[in-house]
């Protein structure tokens, strides 16, 4: 049995024809005239179902305003976002109903882990599948196999001051995948963990991919690990430069 999505057969051919991730053209500008700042700019990028993708470039690139447009959480200022072929951002606008469309569909990992702190290791991976309407025992059991999938279920119990920055992001981890989301984001999600644990983290955003048919965005530093991923694209002041995009 897979642990980690036990309910969806796996696809065999990992990488599928259709789209998980589309946008086109996001550009994202702060404030105006002399303190205008252009965080991102017309940046494209196609990722598909069963791929993950590894976004590289310097601090202030552009790529955390990227991933959060993607993530549905800061609204472009021009181009769009489409997720499994759902319009959800037109400039500015949203498409869909970002709340409900996010808690169904997609995984966030932030640079930071942003667990609750007054919830247990288990409960911060319990809340995101109630949130999504599931109850009862098999809430508690697929809270307490990702939490042993990542090496941290004998911290179940322990709130997140009680646990190392390393532990905290797997719990993290554990949360995101929690829902089996169509598409799975991660901002810098080993910038806390030992080259092995984050080795191990990448090859689960990949066993994830594969498995599930998600669409896959890492942002990384990580060079170590880049032979796991599909495709790379490097980011340089706010674009996907031209050219990259490269499979691996």
């Amino acid at each position: 049995m897979n642990i980690l999505f036990d309910r969806k057969p796996s696809l065999g051919k990992h990488v599928s024809d259709n789209l998980a991730i589309e946008t086109k053209a996001l550009t994202k500008i702060y404030g105006s005239g002399n303190t205008e700042v252009v965080a991102m700019r017309d940046a494209s990028m196609k990722v598909h179902q069963g791929e993950i993708v590894a976004l590289l470039g310097p601090s202030g690139a552009g790529k955390s305003t990227f991933l959060t447009a993607v993530g549905l959480i800061n609204p472009p200022t021009s181009g769009q976002v489409i997720i499994g072929g759902t319009p959800a951002y037109s400039g500015p606008q949203a498409m869909t109903n970002l709340r409900l469309f996010r808690r169904k569909h997609i995984g966030y990992v932030f640079q930071k882990s942003n667990l609750i702190p007054f919830l247990t290791a288990r409960e911060n991976v319990q809340v995101a599948l109630e949130l999504a309407g599931q109850r009862g025992g098999s809430v508690r059991r697929r809270a307490m196999e990702l939490l042993d999938s990542l090496g941290v279920a004998d911290r179940a119990r322990n709130l997140p001051s009680m646990l190392s920055g390393g532990q905290q992001q797997r719990v993290a981890v554990a949360r995101a995948l929690a829902n089996e989301p169509d598409v799975i984001l991660a901002d810098e999600p080993t910038a806390a963990l030992d080259s092995h644990r984050g080795r191990q983290v990448m090859e689960l955003f990949s066993s994830v991919a594969r498995e599930h048919g998600a669409g896959v965005i890492v942002v990384t530093h990580d060079h170590r690990a880049l032979d796991v991923f599909d495709t790379t694209y490097e980011m340089e002041d706010g674009r996907i430069m031209e050219g990259t995009g490269f499979s691996n």
